[in-house]
């Protein structure tokens, strides 16, 4: 465990550290409180943190306000260290945001009881936070291929439709659906259709950007959320995702299984309802499965033209 030392008397800062060394912690020093309140409001700053009251710049009351202020995670645990023994004292330091109070000089029996206390309790809000993290992903995740599930992916064409009606930036969306996928499933069995998914899957999310959405619709269907794109880079995205998809056969259950995609997409510059969005390209991809599928086919914006086929 890291410890942020905050003091600006050199000596008692020294002896702190060397104390908390050689129990084995990680200590990181600051001489005043703006360092303090800069170290412990870092996202890979310190856990817990022992703060003198009486500092320049801030005081350490400040500093645990500052701390607070941010609301950030992890929680991080602090404790105010000073030479004033006051009820209101006490009360003041604790109101600031502290969760302990160490008076000083500081017992090294007292401190490392302290120590243990804020190491449980942060370890208590470290198993909080993944038990979290997991229902998160739990509710958002598609269980087999490990995108979005649909509800979180419409979602998130949901958030950037309305940031593309403020931003008017261009918005586009691809519908992928593996060709013949049926006939593998009859032809291979359903282990190793979930392994062409799964393969399928992480071939599309290496391929497109970094800050686009992609989720499984449905079966094996995929959505493709693309903010602040032209037309012409979601065509570039879309081609890119059929060219990774069909590049090789995916090797599942023992067999290499031949795997190509049909792609519909469909843009918007301004404002829109994602269900027409998402229509239109559902409509392009039917072009693209009756004119020979293999192929990326995008929505005009009265009608559906293909634009752009592979081969």
């Amino acid at each position: 465990m890291r410890i942020l030392v905050a003091d600006d008397d050199r000596f008692s800062r020294m002896v702190l550290t060397r104390t908390l060394r050689s129990w084995g912690y990680v200590v990181e020093e600051a001489e005043d409180g703006v360092a303090a309140a800069a170290a412990l409001s870092r996202h890979d700053g310190p856990q817990l943190g022992i703060v003198d009251w009486m500092m320049p710049g801030l005081d350490g009351p400040e500093v645990c306000r500052r701390v607070r202020e941010t609301n950030a995670e992890p929680y991080r645990y602090l404790m105010l260290l000073t030479s004033k023994n006051r009820r209101e004292d006490l009360v003041q330091g604790l109101n600031s945001g502290a969760d302990e109070y160490l008076s000083k000089p500081f017992d090294p029996l007292e401190l490392q009881a302290r120590l243990r206390i804020g190491r449980r309790l942060l370890e208590l809000q470290t198993q909080l936070i993944d038990a979290r993290d997991a229902l998160h992903r739990q509710a958002t995740r598609d269980g087999l291929t490990g995108l979005l599930n649909r509800t979180a992916i419409i979602d998130a064409l949901e958030e950037e439709l309305a940031r593309n009606a403020r931003r008017q930036t261009g918005l586009g969306v691809l519908v992928v659906d593996l060709d013949h996928f049926k006939s593998i499933n009859d032809t291979h069995g359903h282990l190793a259709g979930d392994g062409v998914l799964r393969e399928s899957a992480r071939r599309m999310a290496d391929v497109v950007r970094s800050y686009d959405r992609i989720g499984r619709y449905g079966g094996e269907e995929f959505l493709v959320v693309l903010p602040d794109c032209s037309r012409e880079s979601m065509l570039e995205v879309g081609e890119r995702v059929r060219a990774a998809v069909g590049g090789a056969p995916v090797f599942t259950e023992g067999v290499d299984v031949p795997v190509t995609a049909s792609i519909g997409a469909a843009w918007l510059e301004g404002s829109g309802a994602s269900d027409a969005l998402v229509r239109r390209a559902d409509d392009a991809l039917y072009v693209a499965k009756r004119t020979g599928r293999d192929r990326v086919v995008t929505a005009g914006d009265t009608s559906t033209s293909t634009l752009r086929a592979a081969g």
